[in-house]
């Protein structure tokens, strides 16, 4: 823990708090890079592997094992630079927000700043993500033509499936860690060691996951279709083609790689937090 202590809402605060976005995202969505491949080239083509493990150990077979991380690179630096935005704008505009709500920190707060910071942090994202889905699903495996893609094509299903996402993975987290320490602890954080606190932004974190998977999941589903759009449809057109049961594609991977993820995100950030010196997220 840093002996330097930074004040709350002061420019270092906002900077520690991008800082750790972007430690607690690059690393955790490029480990899960297997996960997210099987997913994606399910979402493209639901008849290409039978369930998940069959997708994996059908790469490994037929690709090799390093296939396995196939877009890790344009993964890790594209929410590297995401969880950047969205954590550090987050903690920026919840103050921002909170101000104009009287003080008062609540839903309403919770949902306009991670919405806000989200729309933001997607731009930058958004054209890795183009570049990391066709990297995936492009078969039989190949350097895709990166030059022919357009980069922000994905740009508006990336926002229909990133901002509800970030709403709901920032809002029940702050409610369930809320909950957690008013009902199941029944104490302030502030008498909990900070390994304590950390644990209850994993366990916070996790629940929150499962809920975002669910409500993100079909605007996921056309982003990966978009990305891979070889013929030109529109998103209607797509829809049209898949129908709604084909909106819920690999959903059950997505819902073990989700939780997974924003359990240890939250677990990565606010440790990170802590060895900063300032206090984990929630528990108000």
């Amino acid at each position: 823990m840093r002996n330097d202590k930074i004040s709350l809402y002061s420019p270092d605060y906002y900077l520690a708090c991008t800082v750790g976005g972007a430690l607690a995202c690059a690393p955790t969505h490029g480990g899960i890079t297997p996960l997210d491949l099987v997913k994606c080239r399910r979402q493209v083509n639901s008849s290409l592997y039978s369930s998940n493990w069959k997708g994996i150990t059908s790469i490994i077979k037929n690709e090799g094992f390093p296939a396995l991380y196939t877009g890790v690179l344009p993964t890790f630096i594209g929410y590297g630079l995401q969880g950047a935005a969205k954590y550090g704008g987050y903690e920026y505009f919840k103050k921002q927000y909170t101000d104009l709500n009287g003080g008062k920190a609540n839903t309403f707060t919770f949902l306009a700043a991670s919405a806000t910071a989200e729309f933001i942090a997607d731009i930058f994202l958004c054209p890795l993500e183009a570049m990391k889905v066709k990297i995936q699903t492009t078969l039989p495996p190949d350097k895709p033509n990166l030059r022919e893609l357009s980069l922000y094509k994905g740009l508006v299903p990336l926002w229909c499936r990133q901002i509800p996402y970030t709403m709901v993975k920032f809002t029940s987290f702050e409610k369930i860690v809320d909950l957690i320490y008013s009902k199941a602890i029944k104490k302030p954080k502030d008498q909990l060691s900070n390994l304590q606190q950390t644990a209850v932004s994993f366990t916070g974190g996790y629940i929150a996951g499962i809920f975002c998977a669910a409500v993100s999941h079909p605007a996921d589903v056309m982003v990966s279709l978009m990305n891979n759009n070889k013929e030109g449809l529109s998103v209607s057109q797509l829809y049209q083609k898949i129908g709604f049961s084909g909106l819920w594609n690999g959903l059950g991977i997505r819902i073990v790689m989700i939780g997974t993820l924003t359990g240890f995100q939250w677990l990565i950030y606010d440790s990170f937090k802590v060895y900063s010196g300032l206090p984990t997220t929630g528990g108000h």
